[in-house]
Order: C-alpha cells, then structure tokens, then sequence
C-alpha cells in the first residue's frame, strides 16, 4: 500500500468513527439509563421496555419514546415526561404524583388506579386511556384530550380541566367535586353517578351526556349546553343554570324540558 493510500484509508476510517459517535453515545446513554447507571434519557427511544416497580422518581424523560413500556407499579413520581410517546404504554397503579406530562401522548395506555396528584397533563392526548380508579387530585389536564377514555370510578377533585375534550368519555361515579370544566366537552360522556358537587362548568358541553343521579350540588352551569342531557335523579340543589340550554333535556323529575 502507497504512502498515499495508506493516508486516504486512515482519513475514511477517522471519518467513519466521527460519524458513528453520537449513534454510540445514543445507544450507551440509553443502556446506561435502562441498568440504572443514569436517571436521565431525555429524547430516547425505550420502546416496549420494561421498568415494572422500579423506583424512577425524579427521571428526566421528556421527549422518550416510550411506546408499550411497562412501568407497571412503578414510582415516577416529580418524573419529567413532557411530550413523550407512552401510546400503548402499562402504568397500572405507577406512582406519579407532581409528574409533568404536558403535550405527551398516551393514547390508549393502561393507567388503572394510577396516582397522578398535582400532575401536569395539560394538552396531553389521553385518548381511549384506560383510567379506572385513578386519582388525580388538583390535576392540570387543561386542554386534554380524554376522549373515549375509561375514567370509572377515577378521582379528579379539583383538577383543572378546563377546555379538555371529554367526549365519550365514562365517569361513571367518578369523584368530580370542585372540579374546573369551563368550556369542556362532555358530549356523550358517560356521568352516572358521578359527583360534580360545586364543579364549575361555565360554557360546557354536556349535549347527550347521560347524568343519570349524578350530584351536581352547588355546580355552576351558566351557559352550559344541556340539550338531550339525561339529569334523570340528579341532583341540581343550588346549582346555578343562568343561560343554560335546556333543548328536549330529560329533567330530574323525568319530564322533558322545551
């Protein structure tokens, strides 16, 4: 070999490992969070990876792709997950208390009696999320996407939720009270029993929502959208309706509204 070709191969060569580097520091800082090493991936894709009970309080995740990962039992809570991709993700009973996950995505996850108390959800898609008896308290979902999602029996007193999309959505005796839901679309949703006692629900809409006995003691609904709402039994005792639409509402006492 040439003095010149050598010097041609070993510039290809120099090149080559430049270009491979921040591949292969991707991929260490990636291993080096999975075996613990680290407690920050921020940006990485963990995919399908598994994290059941492990303790990731504090972890700096914003941006991780984090597809059908498995963080079942496990504790986030102060965990940075803004805009991360949890679609399809297991967070059966994970502790996230005071978690960001504004602007992330977790579409059709799996959050059954997961806490989320004084977390940050606002503009998360949440859509068709499985949340049965999840707690939630003082929650911020303004301008969440729940629609479809599976909220019975779920704790969100006081959360914010104000101009969240809750279409379709199952409340079924969920607990509600001073909850913020101005401007909020609840078209559909399924309230059953659900406490909305002193929930403040200004501007909403609750066209077709089915209400059956559901308490909205004290709630204010001034201009709220009723038309076709279900209030069979429910309970509406200092409730303030100030322009409400009442359009073929079934009322309380079963009777039809105008």
């Amino acid at each position: 070999m040439t003095p010149r070709l050598r010097r041609g191969v070993i510039a290809g060569l120099v090149v080559a490992a430049v270009a491979a580097a921040p591949v292969a520091a991707g991929a260490a800082e990636r291993e080096d969070f999975i075996t613990g090493i680290t407690r920050a991936c921020r940006g990485c894709d963990l995919s399908g990876v598994s994290f059941k009970r492990r303790d990731l309080a504090g972890v700096d995740l914003a941006g991780a792709r984090l597809k059908d990962a498995n963080f079942h039992d496990a504790r986030l809570a102060g965990a940075n997950l803004a805009g991360a991709d949890l679609d399809g993700a297991n967070l059966n009973k994970a502790g996230l208390s005071r978690a960001d996950l504004s602007g992330a995505t977790l579409r059709g996850a799996m959050l059954y009696g997961a806490v989320l108390d004084g977390g940050k959800l606002n503009g998360a898609d949440l859509t068709g999320a499985l949340m049965g008896t999840a707690r939630c308290l003082r929650c911020d979902l303004a301008g969440a996407r729940l629609i479809d999602a599976d909220m019975r029996k779920s704790r969100l007193d006081a959360a914010v939720l104000t101009a969240a999309d809750l279409t379709g959505a199952a409340l079924d005796q969920a607990l509600l009270r001073d909850a913020v839901l101005e401007r909020a679309r609840l078209a559909g949703t399924r309230l059953m029993g659900a406490d909305l006692s002193g929930a403040r629900l200004r501007s909403a809409d609750l066209s077709g929502a089915d209400a059956l006995a559901a308490n909205l003691r004290g709630a204010d609904l001034t201009g709220a959208d009723l038309g076709a709402a279900d209030l069979r039994k429910a309970n509406l005792y200092e409730a303030t309706t100030a322009g409400a639409i009442w359009r073929d509402t079934v009322m309380p006492d079963g009777t039809r509204g105008p």
